[in-house]
């Protein structure tokens, strides 16, 4: 395992597009629901340990070597949102292409082959967590950190809340997260059928809802 590939794959600045969305925060704070740094944690332990979890499994399984494609296909199933599904598949195709250009596999190749339009994100990102060389539990923790780092970020532009505060709800967070990455990467060991359907009701039904918004700051 490296960890300069580990700290790559996880920066903020990899050129996945992720820095375009803000993981249901934009519509959050439009109700109200986030307002300071106290609600910005609570959101992002929600999400953490729903939608979060259920990703960051997906990815452990790719990176574990289980079939990518049925992987998307199960990724499928626990994403009721239409809005979601696809955002992740936008997110998934960009994915694909940072990664084939910076840690070049026959898996990624034959993913982009079989999945022209992107396939799930996580699973994308699971899949280059193991060209990198990196294991299940990098991924899983890969996709838990920004699980709560793209809300964090989003409501800093959002809100103008001070950055200092957003950077300690996700400190304050850490050792959730790696419980999170830890119980993902288990269930990954298990196979698809054991990987956790934890759902986040309220980020899908505000997800087709700002999915009609005429003017937004975020893609998602």
């Amino acid at each position: 395992m490296s960890r300069a590939a580990l700290l790559v794959l996880a920066d903020g600045r990899f050129p996945a597009g992720g820095h375009a969305h803000s993981g249901g925060a934009e519509p959050a704070v439009a109700e109200g629901r986030v307002q300071d740094a106290d609600s910005l944690a609570a959101f992002c332990r929600g999400r953490l340990h729903t939608a979060g979890l259920t990703a960051a499994a997906l990815a452990a399984a790719a990176a574990h070597g289980l079939d990518p494609l049925a992987l998307d296909e199960a990724a499928d199933a626990r994403t009721p949102s239409p809005a979601l599904r696809a955002t992740a598949r936008k997110l998934g195709r960009q994915m694909v292409r940072a990664a084939r250009a910076t840690w070049p596999s026959p898996e990624l190749d034959a993913l982009a082959a079989a999945r022209p339009r992107g396939a799930h994100q996580p699973v994308v990102l699971g899949l280059t967590a193991r060209s990198a060389g990196l294991g299940p539990e990098d991924a899983a923790h890969c996709v838990a950190y920004e699980t709560v780092s793209a809300p964090a970020t989003a409501i800093v532009r959002l809100l103008s809340l001070d950055p200092f505060h957003a950077t300690a709800v996700l400190a304050r967070l850490a050792p959730e997260l790696d419980r999170v990455a830890e119980q993902a990467a288990e269930a990954a060991r298990q196979g698809i059928d054991a990987l956790p359907a934890a759902s986040a009701p309220l980020l899908d039904i505000t997800a087709e809802a700002h999915a009609t918004w005429p003017v937004r700051l975020f893609a998602s």
